[in-house]
């Protein structure tokens, strides 16, 4: 079978691999259909993802259908199913796991990033990590992981109808932020430097977009809040300049989550977490509940404009050409999705 991997930096390559022939106790053998490329691949493309073991078969944002099951899978899960998959590992034994926080813990190991991926023809995983996905097309299904990323980060923020929220970066998970930010009532404003992202996160649920780039971000969020200040921030980027913005404009006693990994040392004038009494948080990947509400969102909202969230849609033997052309402009690319 056919699989793609990076093998170094500037190198995405076509291998061929054994297909697995096989199944133990609990397994389920998945034929993929779209596979996602995300920030962490083009990270690892790029030489930069010091987490990505090499080589590695990257994706972890997973479109496919049930091909065989193996004893002691649940009756639900059965052949020809559309499932996505948990791309995360939990230990068991941390502290966050021992929380019931797998999705952060500290063993964890992604797919396509500390282990091998879903870029191939077909895998084989546990059971458990295997979410029916009914009602939605085998390709937005691939979408479904990124999205998840934005509803756990608002979950994180403890978002309510009455806060006013600004989500930093109109990525695909700051996408996911707008729009459960918008399910649940909130007055979202949605920043970012690039005006077409900034018209489809109008589309998705923010009430006010900003162009970080060509307005006075301070002004317009003093403007939109009459002074006080944001309630909440989902910092969606991952750099200094973006991460000290966060902490610039959410109101006193606000909320600040970080999705973003910045690549390097952010520098805050702290006194404004204590002036402020900031909860300033975390959120990492996402849990199976957040993959569920994605998926029945997508199944409820058939107007959602995937087609604009999707940059590229390529064979694997065109996968190697079109992350080179993203690593050349990455500003202009959403989504790009691997068929097999």
């Amino acid at each position: 079978m056919q699989a793609l991997q990076i093998a170094g930096e500037g190198n995405l390559q076509v291998i061929e691999m054994e297909q697995p022939s096989e199944l133990k106790a609990g397994e389920v053998l998945l034929k993929l259909e779209y596979v996602g490329f995300c920030g962490s691949d083009l990270n690892t493309f790029r030489g930069r993802n010091a987490l990505a073991k090499q080589p590695v078969i990257p994706g972890h944002e997973v479109s496919a259908t049930i091909a065989a099951v193996g004893a002691d899978v649940p009756a639900n899960l059965t052949v020809g199913l559309a499932v996505t998959v948990d791309p995360y590992t939990g230990c068991g034994k941390c502290a966050a796991c021992r929380r019931e926080r797998s999705n952060a813990c500290e063993h964890n190991e992604t797919l396509g990033v500390q282990r091998d991926g879903a870029m191939r023809d077909y895998i084989v995983m546990p059971w458990q990590k295997v979410i029916a996905a009914e009602g939605i097309s085998q390709r937005d299904i691939a979408l479904v992981e990124p999205m998840s990323v934005g509803f756990h980060a608002v979950n994180r923020a403890e978002v309510i109808d009455t806060d006013v929220v600004m989500v930093i970066g109109c990525g695909m998970i700051g996408m996911g932020a707008i729009v459960r930010a918008a399910m649940r009532g909130a007055t979202v404003v949605a920043v970012d430097v690039d005006d077409e992202k900034l018209q489809i996160a109008q589309q998705v649920g923010a009430t006010y977009t900003v162009n970080s780039m060509k307005e006075n971000l301070h002004e317009r969020i003093q403007q939109i809040t009459e002074g006080l200040g944001v309630d909440a921030v989902i910092e969606a980027v991952g750099n200094a300049i973006t991460q000290r913005q966060a902490i610039d404009e959410v109101a006193f006693t606000g909320r600040v989550t970080f999705i973003g990994y910045a690549p390097t040392e952010t520098s805050f004038l702290t006194k404004l977490f204590v002036q402020k009494e900031l909860d300033v948080r975390g959120s990492r990947n996402a849990k199976p509940s957040d993959f569920r509400a994605v998926i029945h969102f997508m199944q409820t909202h058939p107007e959602f404009p995937t087609d604009q969230l999707v940059s590229a849609v390529v064979t694997p033997a065109d996968a190697p050409q079109a992350m080179q052309k993203w690593h050349e402009a990455p500003a202009k690319v959403f989504r790009i999705l691997v068929k097999f």
